[in-house]
């Protein structure tokens, strides 16, 4: 289980990674009012500050210690796409009892990894992404140099895998090593759009790199997780609870 307040709670004895849960998909979501492409500007460090502050006292502050396993985070977060967090977990636990290794799981056919994984939905497509992953990496299946190298060539080699993008790539970095790097998925670029963090419609690209330039050194973990919550909670894509939102006098997306 994980708990959805100030501390992320891990899944003892089970072998799964130990991460706050991170909704999978490598698309984002334009926001529905307020700021536009053409009058959008980078935010001040105070106000991100601002909303920083606002968010820890809702939220609290996430707590989780890098687990130290690149490889089982990027698995995880392949099985995070286009799924909620309990089938990813089953679908993960399951892939993980059913074979000894890594390699295992590489060399296995095929259909075999989809019937494991199948819990997580759309099996066919993961199981061929997982073992292309493991292919592509090759021998030793091990990315534990990625503790030590500089974050950009990790970045580079990471999404440079078959179907591995940015946010999975800061997915890696971030929960196996606690790295500088900041996952933007649907809730984050969502929030992050509509309080004017981000620039509307801006490119995949773009979003990580500015979300990573506006989170303080030492809050990229606390910011991606608190965005995330408050996407969840209440800025939802079709019907924001504007009237409820404890950001409410921060917004300029704010249905009145």
């Amino acid at each position: 289980m994980r708990a959805m307040g100030g501390v992320a709670v891990t899944h003892a004895g089970t072998g799964a990674p130990v991460r706050p849960p991170v909704p999978g998909g490598e698309v984002t979501a334009p926001p529905r009012a307020g700021v536009t492409r053409a009058d959008w500007r980078r935010p001040s460090r105070a106000r991100v500050a601002r909303i920083r502050a606002r968010l820890a006292e809702i939220y609290g502050v996430p707590v989780a210690q890098p687990h130290g396993d690149a490889l089982a985070e990027l698995v995880l977060t392949v099985l995070s796409q286009s799924t909620n967090d309990r089938n990813r977990d089953v679908a993960y636990l399951r892939l993980r009892e059913r074979f000894a290794s890594w390699e295992a799981v590489r060399d296995a056919p095929l259909e075999e990894i989809e019937e494991a994984i199948r819990p997580g939905g759309i099996s066919k497509v993961k199981s061929v992404r997982i073992q292309a992953i493991l292919h592509a990496i090759g021998d030793p299946l091990d990315l534990a140099w990625m503790r030590s190298a500089p974050v950009p060539e990790s970045q580079r080699y990471l999404c440079a895998l078959p179907g591995v993008g940015r946010k999975t790539a800061a997915c890696v970095l971030l929960f196996s090593f606690g790295l500088r790097d900041v996952p933007v998925d649907t809730h984050v670029s969502r929030v992050g759009m509509r309080l004017g963090l981000l620039r509307p419609k801006a490119p995949f690209e773009e979003l990580h790199d500015e979300m990573l330039a506006l989170t303080p050194p030492g809050a990229e973990l606390e910011f991606h997780v608190n965005l995330l919550r408050h996407g969840r909670r209440t800025c939802h894509a079709q019907r924001p609870a504007c009237g409820e939102c404890p950001l409410r006098r921060m917004c300029p997306s704010r249905r009145d």
